[in-house]
């Protein structure tokens, strides 16, 4: 995997300011699985994705619940799907799962993806910060993308002395876009030095390589 360069934390916009969330009980929230997948329909878009790589294995939404937790919301002009392990939440995770999508049917994909990157710097060290994917950006659509910080700011007391590695994939339906990733957190690290991130670089291309070929957004029917 090739590092790209660093990118600034000026916040383009609200579009994906972390909202606080209600915390639900996976039955209660409004996906599905089908055929493998989960199937979440909201904003008037459907979206298909895997199920978190921790539960693979389970054959339907009860098996999912054996294994993980989620939270949902549903607020203006997009929606918030994130999915725990059973044992962590939205204060403590090690690895989370999770999917927005937004009913701005105008925002491109390129837009988009500034946008994404530009909220989750925010919190991480500036000189920490850096970007990869494994192909190139395609005409009409984007590769996952892979992102790192190496440590979160100091002032997010919180997560001081921790770091992130997330890949996320870019999707666009006629009623608007979404994003599905994969988060995993451990200890600060040396961002230039993948043998030091808290998930091994080929589960890293694993993920990246689920998000390209596994996740559909369309127009819900």
């Amino acid at each position: 995997m090739s590092l790209m360069k660093h990118v600034p934390a000026a916040l383009a916009a609200s579009v994906l300011a972390m909202a606080p969330a209600m915390a639900q009980g996976t039955a209660a929230l409004p996906f599905t699985s089908e055929n493998g997948k989960l199937v979440l329909e909201t904003m008037g878009q459907r979206l298909t994705l895997p199920l978190p790589s921790w539960a693979a294995d389970a054959e339907d939404i009860e098996a999912l619940a054996e294994t993980s937790t989620a939270r949902f919301v549903e607020e203006d002009n997009q929606a918030h799907l994130e999915i725990y392990r059973r044992g962590e939440g939205e204060a403590f995770w090690s690895t989370l799962y999770g999917a927005r999508i937004s009913n701005q049917a105008d925002m491109n994909l390129v837009d988009f993806r500034e946008l994404v990157i530009n909220v989750y710097a925010q919190a991480c060290q500036p000189e920490t910060v850096a970007l990869f994917q494994l192909e190139p950006d395609g005409t009409d659509q984007l590769p996952p993308l892979g992102y790192v910080c190496g440590a979160y700011l100091d002032s997010f007391t919180d997560f001081a002395g921790q770091g992130e590695v997330m890949v996320v994939g870019f999707y666009k339906s006629a009623k608007g876009v979404g994003m599905v990733y994969q988060e995993w957190r451990g200890d600060a690290f040396d961002a230039t030095n993948p043998a030091s991130w808290p998930v091994p670089g080929n589960v890293v291309e694993e993920h990246m390589a689920r998000l390209a070929s596994e996740v559909t957004l369309s127009v819900a029917d």
